[in-house]
């Protein structure tokens, strides 16, 4: 999950020799000089293996770890295929060139119960001025997430092809959106993700305003106690996700829960804000 810091940025869009550029920079860290191996391998076993496009290469636990967590390389992004791939611990993510199918040793989740609120965040939610809705501009919360920070072009996996699969997503009532209104209704802020089972896989974040990623943040997970999920994935560690109160777990503990509340949470279809939810007096420590 990608976080932006709150503070308010322009749009630029970076044209797509730039993009590549910036992805080739990125792939030549240290970290990652070895990562083309293992695509190379899983490009091999795709070929050797003749499986379906709808397969799997490799089950979560056959998960390589050079780069940590790829189980395959390439396919479709169909709803059919990306719920088959939540439902087992597994996401799509990459910059350029094939789609990169992951289920990484490690999980940055949030068990709802440790949520935290600063002080201040409380107070900003008891003023009422952000207005906060589920479900109402999908699209334009995708493009947000997408957008450059200020003072920077951004390196963004949430390309055309990633916000087509979402929005599909989206239609069939799997992927949702929240979005943060200011008192002259723009959009200033927000999240999207996709829900299974009792698990909301959030994708990204965005805030034009401050704090506003952080009210989507903490008025979605409210809703996902009350609504019967357990946590929310963030995928992999960053300080801001331990700020959040997030914590890496182990992979197969991550897929035991998913397993586990295969059948919780709501089932398919649009969200809305519940009015008599108190977000802003949530404890969840003494929820349940």
């Amino acid at each position: 999950m990608t976080l932006s810091a709150d503070v308010k940025h322009e749009r630029q869009t970076p044209n797509a020799a730039l993009h590549l550029a910036l992805a080739l920079a990125y792939a030549a860290q240290p970290a990652r000089l070895l990562h083309p191996l293992g695509f190379v391998r899983l490009q091999v076993e795709r070929l050797l293996r003749r499986r379906s496009d709808h397969q799997f290469l490799r089950a979560p636990d056959e998960a390589l770890s050079v780069p940590d967590g790829l189980v395959d390389i390439g396919g479709p992004m169909t709803p059919e295929r990306l719920m088959a791939a939540y439902r087992r611990g597994i996401f799509p993510w990459c910059h350029v060139g094939p789609v990169k199918w992951w289920a990484p040793s490690k999980r940055a989740v949030l068990f709802l119960e440790e949520s935290r609120i600063e002080k201040n965040l409380r107070r900003t939610l008891r003023q009422g001025k952000f207005r906060v809705t589920f479900d109402e501009a999908f699209g334009e919360v995708m493009r947000g997430c997408a957008e450059p920070r200020t003072g920077h072009y951004a390196l963004t996996w949430i390309g055309p092809r990633f916000m087509e699969a979402y929005a599909k997503l989206h239609e069939m009532g799997h992927a949702h959106s929240v979005e943060v209104w200011d008192e002259e209704g723009e959009l200033a802020g927000g999240l999207y993700g996709v829900g299974c089972g009792g698990v909301f896989f959030t994708e990204s974040q965005f805030a034009r305003k401050r704090d506003t990623s952080k009210v989507a943040f903490v008025t979605l997970n409210c809703h996902l106690q009350h609504w019967g999920y357990v946590l929310n994935d963030g995928k992999s560690m960053t300080g801001h996700l331990a700020a959040l109160g997030m914590r890496d777990i182990p992979r197969t503990e991550f897929n035991g829960i998913l397993k586990q509340y295969e059948n919780a949470g709501l089932t398919p279809g649009p969200w809305k804000v519940d009015p008599d939810i108190d977000v802003a007096g949530w404890k969840p420590e003494r929820a349940g």
